[in-house]
């Protein structure tokens, strides 16, 4: 598949929805990520989790479903659906540990060619430091797609042949999913499933990295 212009925020989102597999418990993370759960459809039985204490979160509540006491871990007001449960922290992050997360999707700074993820940390001395729970989440979940802009604002890319930042998880990330290509992290290098208004005779012209032309199927 290939488009003629780059993907905003909720194309992306529903994308990453489309492709996450029916009956999975996922987790979704702040930032572009909590985007995903609008687009999840009912038939695809997916079970959201949230790691300050809730399974079966349903979509961003909006107007009189906002209820202050309900929010995700990136403190957005969201809703719950039916069978919906709430525990212990210390609960939430046995989830995440202990390898009952089917996929979890994370915002990143980088992601490198091998699948290592910083995105808690740029390195500047005055940043904020904010691993949070995605260390237990990159390395705790069965797969984990990574949700980004390809590109920084000064043009470089933010898929790379190793992380300069500081590491998150390493070689945890299995697909990246950005405005201007799906990027699918296998053992024998980098796959480009799909391209969104660009071409990957151009992609491989901006990024420094080998890139394999992929099966639009996988």
């Amino acid at each position: 598949m290939s488009t003629t212009e780059k993907l905003d925020k909720n194309a992306l989102a529903a994308l990453v929805a489309a492709d996450i597999a029916p009956g999975s418990f996922v987790n979704l993370g702040i930032g572009q990520p909590t985007l995903v759960s609008d687009f999840l459809k009912p038939e695809q039985n997916i079970t959201l989790h949230t790691e300050n204490g809730m399974l079966g979160m349903g979509p961003q509540a909006h107007g009189d479903e906002v209820d202050p006491d309900l929010i995700n871990a990136g403190k957005i007001p969201v809703t719950e659906l039916p069978g919906a449960s709430y525990f212990h922290h210390a609960d939430s992050f046995a989830v995440m540990r202990g390898g009952h997360l089917d996929v979890c999707v994370l915002g990143a700074f980088q992601v490198s060619a091998s699948g290592d993820l910083a995105n808690w940390h740029t390195g500047a001395p005055d940043a904020i430091p904010a691993v949070g729970g995605a260390m237990d989440l990159a390395t705790g979940a069965k797969d984990v797609y990574v949700m980004m802009n390809l590109f920084t604002r000064d043009g470089a890319s933010k898929l790379v042949k190793e992380c300069s930042y500081p590491l998150t998880g390493v070689g945890c990330v299995t697909r990246v999913y950005t405005n201007e290509a799906v990027f699918l992290l296998k053992e024998d290098g980098v796959h480009v499933r799909e391209t969104f208004g660009t071409t990957l005779e151009e992609l491989a012209a901006a990024m420094d990295i080998e890139l394999i032309r992929g099966n639009a199927g996988s």
